[in-house]
């Protein structure tokens, strides 16, 4: 189940800060000079790239993000800092220095790459440097709930930072994620886990990969190797792979349509960070990340993927579990919807019945969407006494779930479930005909209120009584 704890996530990006560089055009003949097209310019545009793409796509997710790294001391540098800055995006790590900020420069015709040229400065960075940033850092890393280092061999991540960097935030108990680069990853050594791809994991452990047998032996290796809590590889279209207690487990990609693959690789670590953060076990980060991906490669050019969005499209049928959601799920999916006409109803469910079902039916017919406020069990207990709930808040949320006409399922621990329809504002708000003349709580919130008639002869107190005198 793909729930996220309500907690945003504190993420610092170490890594090599670039500028992506578009250049869009249309092509009608070919150079007289050399055989190779001739691209009439339309338009350019500078987007947010390598480890900065990181960055954004955590932000996109809600995550408070930090970025470490150099700069050029030049306009594209001041561009950069500038974009970082205006997403929020804390830039109190970055160094400028004499060096040219990178620049990736993409030639796009008809939504298709034809040319890249880069401008970059790759030799490794100073000692005095590398101490500079290190001292940046050495006070600061346990502020952060993940590391992220983000490699494209730029002269940043020297083996000496890296492992300075690694030995301190695991020191301090903190998640490092790393996305590598090279052959040699004895920089890596006590990360908690790395995300290359097939051909890196091959070129890093000399093992051919072409089936699961050899990709097992691969990632043993690299597990050995590199001495991680979690081994994973990134398999492009067939999702990500992960060895954990000697079991590889395969997580299956989800991709619909497929227009640029540009920086999907930076999308599936900022989601796998996110999704630990914020309470996800591996598998289920997994999940969340091949859903992010998704999301992006279905863009032109380095995207990210909202939070919303990924919620969106799990909700499109991929995964039946990700109708239950958190209240910060729901948060950043209410973005999404606000066309929609929301319906919201409440209760504890305990032991679902025909007239449950037959309320609920009757709910979602009044409009497009049907969120159920779901009392916890501690709500429960506070409510009928004791004894109650008979059935666990998890079981409950997964057999609403499991109803074609539940949207959403959202588990709330007050008493009343007011603080969620002030967060929804439903078009309408459902609840049992025992309301009339009654005050209905979050009824100043919702535009309107509706009362359906329960099913004669149906409650769960009934059937548990009858239970109990058996």
């Amino acid at each position: 189940m793909l729930r996220l704890h309500n907690k945003t996530p504190r993420i610092l990006v170490i890594g090599d800060l670039m500028v992506d560089h578009y250049i869009w055009g249309s092509c009608n003949r070919i150079s007289p000079e050399a055989p190779v097209q001739v691209v009439n310019v339309k338009t350019e545009s500078n987007r947010l790239g390598g480890a900065c793409n990181v960055g954004a796509n955590l932000n996109a997710l809600g995550a408070r993000v930090s970025m470490c790294g150099i700069i050029g001391d030049d306009s594209l540098g001041k561009w950069l800092v500038g974009e970082l800055d205006r997403l929020g995006i804390d830039v109190s790590y970055i160094i400028p220095t004499n060096r040219p900020t990178t620049q990736k420069s993409r030639i796009l015709i008809s939504h298709q790459q034809v040319l890249r040229v880069d401008r970059e400065e790759s030799a490794p960075i100073t000692p005095q440097l590398e101490d500079e940033l290190f001292e940046l850092l050495c006070h600061k890393l346990h502020n952060f709930d993940a590391i992220i280092v983000s490699d494209y061999a730029k002269g940043l991540l020297t083996p000496s930072f890296t492992k300075r960097v690694i030995t301190l935030a695991r020191s301090c108990n903190r998640l490092v994620l790393v996305d590598p680069k090279g052959s040699d990853y004895a920089k890596y050594k006590n990360a908690t886990l790395l995300t290359p791809n097939k051909l890196e994991a091959s070129l890093a452990t000399q093992i051919q990969i072409t089936d699961d047998t050899s990709l097992k032996a691969a990632m043993k290796k690299l597990q050995a190797l590199c001495k991680l809590d979690i081994c994973l590889v990134t398999l492009s279209e067939d999702g990500i792979a992960i060895l954990r207690d000697d079991s590889l487990v395969k997580s299956p990609t989800i991709a619909k349509e497929v227009y640029d693959v540009t920086g999907a690789g930076d999308t599936v670590i900022a989601a796998l960070a996110f999704g630990l953060s914020s309470g996800l076990d591996i598998y289920q980060a997994s999940d969340f990340a091949n859903a992010a991906a998704a999301v992006v490669i279905g863009k032109i050019g380095s995207a990210s993927a909202s939070l919303s969005e990924i919620i969106s499209f799990l909700h499109d049928g991929v995964y039946a579990d990700s109708k239950v959601i958190s209240q910060q799920e729901l948060h950043a999916l209410l973005k999404s919807l606000h066309e929609k006409k929301i319906i919201f109803t409440n209760g504890c469910f305990d032991i679902l019945h025909a007239g449950h079902i037959s309320y609920l039916q009757k709910a979602r017919e009044l409009g497009d969407l049907l969120i159920v406020g779901l009392n916890s069990d501690s709500s429960v207990k506070r409510l009928k006494g004791e004894s109650r709930p008979i059935i666990p808040q998890e079981d409950r949320a997964a057999v609403l779930a499991g109803l074609e006409c539940v949207d959403f399922v959202v588990i709330f621990e007050e008493d009343t479930p007011l603080e969620l329809i002030k967060l929804i504002k439903p078009a309408v708000l459902v609840k049992g005909a025992d309301y009339v003349g009654k005050e209905v709580v979050g009824s100043e919130f919702a535009k309107e209120v509706k009362l359906i008639e329960f099913v004669q002869g149906r409650s769960s107190t009934s059937i548990i009584e009858k239970i109990r005198s058996l």
